[in-house]
Order: C-alpha cells, then structure tokens, then sequence
C-alpha cells in the first residue's frame, strides 16, 4: 500500500541547487550576454505591440487637441480679419473725403456700429437666384433688411430671418438694388444686379454724368437700409451711344460673392430709443 504523504526534495536540498545555480550563472554571466540580446530582439515587435494602444491614444488625444486649437484660432482669425477689414473700408471713406477737404466733423459716419460674424450654410442652387443662409437668426437678433459684408465689400442684405438661420440677397440678384455714390465727385446712382455674380449695372445714367471706368462706387446711405460709406463696386465699363438716351454702364462687385464663406453682419447705430436707426416696423422696398 502507497503512502498517503509522498516526501519530495528537501529543502536543503532546493538551498543548495539555487545557490550553485546562482552562482554558474554569475560566472556565466558575460557569455549569456548575447543570448540576452537575441531574446531582447526576439520580443521587442512584442513590446511595441503591447504599447501601441496607448501611444495611439496619446497621439489621437494630442491630434484632437491641436486641431481643435487650430480651428479655434482660425475661426478667431477670421473674426478679426473680418473686423479689421470692415475698419478699413470705413477709413477708406474718411479718408477720400479728407481729400475733398470735407469736414470730417460733419460727417454722417458713424464707426460704433455692432457687428456680428456668420458662416454660410447653404448657397443658391438656383440659376436665376442669388442668396446664401447664415448660421445666425432671429435669436441672435438679425432682421430683415439688415446689411451685410465681407472683407472687401457689400455682399446683400438680409431678406428672410427664422429662429437659428437667415437669407442674404446678394447684391448681384435681378431684384436687388442698392443707392451708391461716387467716390470721385459725389454722383449718386442706383446700382442693380444682372443675375451674374461678377457684375452689377447702373441704370439710367445720363450720357453727360462724370464717371470713369476704375471709380468706387461706395454705399450713399439713402433709403436708410445701408450705412454710408461700404464700397460695393468697382466700374468696369461706360458706353454712352448717340442714339441711346441714358449710358450703359457696368461694375464688377468688390465683395467675393462666388466663394463666400464668412460675412459681417451689420448693425446700425442706436438712437437714443435704444431701436436701430435703420430698421424700421414696415418693410423696406428693395430698389430696382
């Protein structure tokens, strides 16, 4: 019969083995240095394997963040290169009626305006329409009829406001009208789209008006809808024919309608009512 307790090695006998076995493998030691090496070169596709999760979470977490940073700055950019340029355009005015020797102190400009950065959400499918929605609406306080520019000039104005977004009729539609003035010498015009973005007409134009191709045309301020003084447009062609009774003349508009993506939505000047100056509770008749 078979012991219920088998008695395996003794513990002195263990001792003794580990001790010799330490021993031989600190005499061994720089011999096995290159059995080490090749273990080492064996398991480091292992290693790299065991931490890829990480480093892949590191590098998406540091992406995510740059990128997020990076659009931040752009959109802040953007916001301030619209500002600046807005700023600009006025002090363009100014600075031509400086020339003409007119008293600034006079002037009807005004440069305390508020202003609001947009984004276009959608463009015109429509051939024979031309508008863009905003990502901006009623509840950040647009309203009909309220102007709007980009970094270079009068883009159109607001035609239709729902709660979260709005409609921008651009300056270059059929039914869009818009009272302007030369730089130059003051004549006041009415400039109308064609239905082409890169072109806008001045419609009954006497043959014996002074203007010149390459003179601004800037906002006159009548009609109460713009303020005075955004450039729109830039003449392109004057035709005056003998057997015509007004001139034909053409303008290419100054704001970058085919590749709109950021405007600048404009608020009048508050009276002391604290209600726009320009908005007014009746519709405001687009010009033609």
């Amino acid at each position: 019969m078979k012991p219920i307790f088998v008695h395996g090695i003794s513990i002195q006998l263990r001792l003794t083995l580990a001790i010799m076995l330490s021993v031989v493998l600190m005499l061994a030691n720089d011999r096995l240095e290159p059995v080490r090496q090749s273990l080492s070169s064996v398991l480091s596709p292992l290693q790299y394997l065991a931490n890829m999760p990480g480093t892949l979470l590191d590098w998406s977490a540091e992406s995510l963040a740059t990128r997020n940073l990076l659009e931040k700055q752009n959109k802040e950019l953007m916001r301030q290169q619209l500002l600046m340029s807005e700023r600009l355009q006025r002090f363009e005015q100014l600075r031509q009626e400086n020339e003409r020797l007119r008293a600034l102190l006079g002037s009807p400009i005004h440069m305390d305006a508020r202003k609001m950065v947009a984004e276009v959400m959608e463009v015109a499918s429509e051939p024979y329409r031309h508008y863009v929605v905003l990502n901006k609406g009623s509840d950040s306080g647009v309203f009909v009829g309220q102007p709007v520019v980009d970094a270079f000039g009068v883009v159109g104005q607001v035609t239709q406001v729902s709660k979260f977004t709005s409609r921008v009729l651009l300056v270059s539609d059929v039914s869009h009208g818009l009272p302007v003035r030369l730089t130059r010498n003051d004549v006041r015009l009415v400039a109308n789209g064609t239905g082409v973005l890169d072109e806008i007409e001045l419609k009954h134009v006497a043959k014996s008006t002074d203007i010149k191709v390459g003179d601004l045309l800037v906002t006159s301020g009548l009609g109460q809808r713009f303020p005075e003084g955004y450039p729109v447009a830039r003449v392109t062609q004057v035709i005056k024919d003998d057997g015509q009774t007004y001139a034909s003349v053409l303008a290419h508009p100054l704001a970058a309608l085919d590749r709109i993506r950021y405007v600048l939505l404009i608020w009048p000047d508050l009276e002391d009512s604290g209600t726009p100056a320009f908005a007014e509770s009746k519709p405001f008749p687009i010009l033609r």
